[in-house]
């Protein structure tokens, strides 16, 4: 997994990993990885959060907002 930039400095999440159409993340504190997928969560909200988490910024605050039970 890639580490989280957390150009903010508060973001819960630690690392991140992008596929094909999904993309998986783990946050501070706990072993389960949480995958958000173009099934479940839409291709519109997969590609935000994977351009929020490459640019390092707002990406535990978009997953909280908008897709925070929309996990597989």
């Amino acid at each position: 997994m890639t580490k989280y930039a957390n150009l903010g400095g508060n973001s819960n999440v630690e690392a991140y990993d992008i596929g094909h159409a999904f993309i998986d993340v783990k946050f501070f504190g706990t072993p389960k990885v949480y995958r958000y997928s173009c099934a479940k969560a839409g291709r519109c909200h997969v590609d935000n959060l994977i351009n929020l988490a490459r640019q390092g910024r707002g990406l535990n605050s978009y997953i909280n907002r908008y897709v925070k039970k929309l996990y597989d």
